[in-house]
Parts: structure tokens; C-alpha cells; sequence
């Protein structure tokens, strides 16, 4: 792949080219050049695109593709193609999966399906066999294949003594455990915050308390056992709270925050439209100030899509009935956009990488080529049309957002939108 990138802000402040506007020459894959008007002898492709700026590729750490066994949802190859079209060239791929992926057959399995794609997808293992809580499973096998976490996606280990077993025994290898941050037994059947909202439309509540008790369980077990602990996609500020003091006491601890937790509240469910039945719940105000002062501080260490295509048969039910989830890749830059600044969202879908076990490449003469290209000033209303998934459950359908991914280069690739 040869290509020339003509008139491009570069965005990287690792960069020794941060926001100066360059021409970068791409010859194999390798940037061999960067300069403020670079010749073309070669008659290489030319890339000349309106307000033109590009990044360090983005990554993120959670998102689900349904293949194995739910491929009426998400294919690998079409959640990699929308990946690419939503600017990421690295995704944490969950065991969202029938059957789960929680072995070295499994993990195998998905970088076959992925090889050879611009995006690179990094297998995300299950912690217990088939994600049921109950017996860890085959955590160094997997690691071996290539997983570069272990995570039951959104479901809780209920046994203290299971998660503390897992931190012990993951440290060996220095494999990332991932716990989701929710007490059951005090969720019950919750299906929305609980607040004045929830007991306004007489839905039943999943209250904060959920998440912190499990939130601080786990951070005990962490400065108990040792080892390296994520807990995803929080959504208190208490929650906040007990992380921020965790990292005080220089605990190995990250968490991340679904993108939609920091843009909508739980008054956008008075409607009851099962696009926004999501876990952990939206929450209120308060909490979504919070999430943003994490953000900013970095209490809280990276953003997520939490991509998770949902068909429409689990969908357009009842909302008790529908199923938890939203798709978000193809968003989630035009949302971030639209609460901070260029600079920070950047930074906010580059970081992460090092705690997944993935090289960062800044924009410099000599490194691979691992790019976002973006117009980071366009408006618009995220409809259908903007949708890449094989499902349509997108919480921000309707929204105005502000952004617009060009493609990506990547892998000795290069994918532009059309």
C-alpha cells in the first residue's frame, strides 16, 4: 500500500508533528515521510479530503459481535468492516457468544475469521466456563492463543472467592481481569435506574447501590490478592469515587464508561423506547457530571462504544422484555465530539491501549501506519443511513452530533468510507 496524505492536521501529541498541518507519504505501510508539501513522483494514490485530520489509530475495549452463534446480529467480518467505517483500527472483541469464547480453540477461531483486515481485533476471553460464574476457565490456554483479557460480559462473579482465585491466578501471566460492576441480588429485576423517573413511569429500578457494592467488593479483593483489575463501563459517581481513592493507594486498577452513559440521563426512557435499555442503566444528572469530572481528571482511564448489536425480534418488544444493549462504533466519535474538545476526544479513543497489550504507534517518520482520518467540524443527525451494523438498535438514532470519520489506514490497509 502507497499512498500520499495531502494537507492532513495531524492530531498525536506524541507526535513531534502535533497540529501542524503535513502532507505524510505512506509507502508498505511504513510513513517514510511527512513534510509540509511533499512531491508525488511515484503517482501514488493521492488522499485530498475537506478539512482533513488525522490521529493515532482509536481502539476500544468493549464491543460484541454476536459470531459465534448469534450471527443474525453481527458478523465478525461486517463488525470489522463497521469498526473501520467508525475510525477504530484496534477492538476488544467480548465473549458475547454461543458458544462462549473460553478456550484456545475458540480464541484461534476469531483471529482466523479477523486475519487480513485493516482493523485489528484483539479476543477478549471468558473468565469461567461459559460464563456462568461458577469455575474459571482455560485462562493461560487462552492467553497462549492470544487473548489479552478475561471478561463474563456483563455478568457478574458473585462468588468473592472465585474473583479472588481468578486475580491470583491471572497475576502468574500478567493477564487482565475484568469484572462487571453489579450485585444482583440488590439489581434483582431492575430494568432502568432507579430514581424519581423510574417511580415516575412505573419501571422497576436498579439502584446505584449495585454497582458501588460490587465496585468496592472488587477493589478490596485487588488490594488483597494483587494482580491487574479493569472494571468496565461504570455509571455512579460513587462509583468515581471509590476508584479514584483505589488509585491513590496505587492499586493496579482501570475502569472504563460507556460513551452513551456520559450523553444521556435516565429521563430519556419516559418514552419508553427499548433503544436506551441499556447495562449498566443511564443514570441521573449528577452521575453524568461525575463520569465527565473522571473522565477529565483521569480517574477513569478510557471511553467504550460497548457496541452490542441486538436483532430486532429482542428489540421491539416490551421494554421488561427487550434485550440490554445499544450499537455504538459508528457514533461514538460525533457524540464524544459533542462534549469535549478535539484534542481530549482524541485522546479519549487512543487510550487504553497499553492496559489491552497493544504497541501505540505515534504519527512519526519510520512507524507503521496506524491512522483515523476525520473531518472533526461537520454537523449532523445520526439517522439509519449512518448505520453500518446488520442491527439497528442505535440509542443516538436522532441525535445531533458533530464529526465525521473519513476511514482508517491501518494494517498495510487502507478503508474509506464511500
Amino acid at each position: 500500500m502507497n499512498i500520499l496524505i495531502k494537507s492532513a492536521t495531524i492530531i498525536d501529541s506524541k507526535s513531534e508533528f502535533h497540529n501542524l498541518t503535513q502532507d505524510i507519504l505512506i509507502e508498505n505501510g511504513i510513513i517514510t515521510n511527512i513534510g509540509s508539501t511533499l512531491k508525488n513522483p511515484n503517482n501514488y494514490q493521492e488522499i485530498t479530503l475537506e478539512n482533513l485530520h488525522i490521529s493515532q489509530g482509536w481502539f476500544d475495549s468493549s464491543v460484541s459481535f454476536g459470531e459465534p452463534g448469534y450471527e443474525e446480529r453481527e458478523t465478525i467480518k461486517n463488525g470489522l468492516k463497521t469498526a473501520a467505517a467508525s475510525g477504530f483500527t484496534t477492538v476488544g472483541l467480548n465473549a458475547n457468544s454461543n458458544p462462549v469464547i473460553a478456550s484456545n480453540a475458540d480464541i484461534t477461531f476469531i483471529n482466523a475469521k479477523a486475519q487480513n483486515h485493516a482493523v485489528s481485533l484483539i479476543p477478549i476471553g471468558a473468565l469461567t466456563v461459559a460464563s456462568k460464574g461458577e469455575d474459571l476457565a482455560e485462562l493461560f490456554d487462552m492467553n497462549t492463543a492470544g487473548a489479552k483479557a478475561f471478561y463474563d460480559y456483563k455478568k457478574p462473579i458473585s462468588n468473592p472467592n472465585l474473583m479472588k482465585i481468578a486475580l491470583q491466578y491471572a497475576s502468574n501471566f500478567d493477564g487482565l481481569v475484568c469484572s462487571y460492576p453489579q450485585e444482583n441480588k440488590i439489581a434483582g429485576s431492575g430494568v432502568m435506574n432507579e430514581n424519581v423517573v423510574s417511580t415516575y413511569i412505573g419501571l422497576k429500578g436498579n439502584p446505584c447501590l449495585a454497582e458501588e457494592l460490587q465496585v468496592a467488593r472488587d477493589l478490596f479483593l485487588l488490594e488483597y490478592t494483587g494482580g491487574k483489575l479493569h472494571i468496565p463501563t461504570i455509571s455512579t459517581a460513587k462509583s468515581v469515587q471509590l476508584i479514584r481513592d483505589a488509585k491513590k493507594k496505587k492499586l493496579n486498577i482501570t475502569c472504563s464508561v460507556a460513551i452513551h452513559n456520559l450523553y444521556f440521563t435516565d429521563s430519556a426512557l419516559t418514552d419508553f423506547n427499548t433503544h436506551f435499555k441499556v447495562l449498566p442503566p443511564l443514570r441521573t444528572l449528577d452521575d453524568k457530571l461525575a463520569l465527565i469530572e473522571g473522565l477529565k481528571d483521569g480517574t477513569i482511564d478510557m471511553v467504550t462504544s460497548d457496541h452490542n448489536p441486538i436483532d430486532v425480534e429482542h428489540k421491539k418488544v416490551e421494554f421488561d422484555h427487550a434485550k440490554y444493549g445499544t450499537i455504538g462504533l459508528e457514533s461514538a466519535f460525533g457524540a464524544l465530539q459533542t462534549l469535549f474538545t478535539i484534542k481530549k476526544t482524541v485522546d479519549l479513543l487512543t487510550k487504553g491501549k497499553s492496559r489491552f497489550g497493544i504497541d501505540t504507534t505515534p504519527i512519526n517518520i519510520g512507524n507503521q501506519a496506524n491512522i483515523t482520518l476525520f473531518n472533526p467540524d461537520t454537523k449532523y443527525t445520526f439517522t439509519s443511513k449512518d448505520i453500518v451494523s446488520k442491527s439497528k438498535n442505535a440509542i443516538f438514532e436522532n441525535e445531533n452530533l458533530k464529526g465525521k470519520v473519513y476511514g482508517i489506514i491501518s494494517n498495510n490497509q487502507i478503508a474509506l468510507n464511500a
